[in-house]
């Protein structure tokens, strides 16, 4: 039943009488329907769609939390002042809060505020507490192991900023864009992939049945094609993005798919409703 600190994230507070409708207006996620006690995975894209920052947004007395990675903080901070105008809202890093995740049922003694993951039941919940105050019994690596097993990415990690869509990084089978509450920034572009049916490229658990996991960014191929590139791993589990259609050609004609010299077997995850070239889609 663990619980651990993520060092690598950290909180922005977004608060002020205007805190709400200013976020609905620009974030993926639905800020209003928000209930007390739930972080939700929402994103700032570009104007073009693709995804600038992702977080988990959880509500506060006065506002909201904006659970990011650490080295994100003072770039969405810059960014999300751009877009304040004369809205009534102050933005700002939260240095006082540590951010730590919790699963399978996990219990501290410590004073945290616990809200939950609202990705996955999974994921179980996020932990907001005052920095130094906080003892944990699982390491960072171990959360990321346990994410990575279960497929869901994160940016930085599994894609670049500025280069995925919401669709490709698994955002709207994750609760993390809403396709009903209107306008957003970049929402035209991830409202055609919806309707259109167009998002080809999706990122997929992998595992790597030969060795080690081998680096982020290596190239997945079948034959002569290139699949996509690995993201994150654990041990011989990781992640990648791939193209569906392509792959769907390789499983077609039994074609294996390897990430250098290893093979690999890629599989749909199973909280995933997307449509798949198999049920089962083991390739190798």
């Amino acid at each position: 039943m663990p619980i651990a600190l993520l060092p690598d994230r950290a909180v922005v507070a977004v608060s002020g009488p205007d805190a709400l409708p200013f976020l609905q207006g620009i974030l993926t996620c639905n800020v209003e329907t928000l209930p007390e006690g739930e972080a939700r995975l929402g994103a700032l894209l570009t104007p073009q769609g693709k995804i600038q920052f992702d977080f988990l947004v959880s509500r506060t007395g006065d506002g909201f939390r904006l659970d990011v990675a650490a080295e994100r903080v003072a770039d969405l901070v810059k960014r999300l002042g751009l877009y304040r105008l004369r809205a009534k809202v102050t933005v700002a890093a939260d240095p006082t809060l540590g951010v730590a995740a919790a699963w399978d049922g996990a219990e501290t003694a410590a004073e945290t505020v616990r809200v939950r993951d609202g990705r996955l039941p999974a994921l179980g919940e996020r932990l907001y507490f005052s920095q130094g105050a906080f003892s944990a019994d699982a390491t960072e690596d171990a959360y990321h192991a346990h994410r990575i097993g279960i497929g869901v990415p994160e940016g930085g990690r599994d894609f670049a900023f500025s280069d995925a869509f919401p669709h490709e990084a698994l955002m709207d089978q994750l609760g993390g864009v809403d396709f009903k509450k209107g306008c957003y920034v970049g929402q035209e572009v991830v409202s055609r992939m919806q309707h259109r049916g167009t998002a080809r490229t999706r990122i997929l658990p992998i595992v790597y049945r030969d060795g080690p996991a081998p680096a982020p960014g290596t190239e997945v191929t079948a034959g002569a094609r290139s699949l996509g590139v690995t993201g994150s791993a654990a041990g011989d589990r990781g992640l990648a993005t791939i193209r569906l259609d392509r792959l769907g050609d390789a499983l077609a004609i039994g074609e294996p798919v390897r990430v250098g010299g290893t093979i690999a077997a890629l599989a749909k995850p199973d909280f995933a409703r997307f449509a798949f070239p198999t049920d089962t889609a083991v390739a190798g």
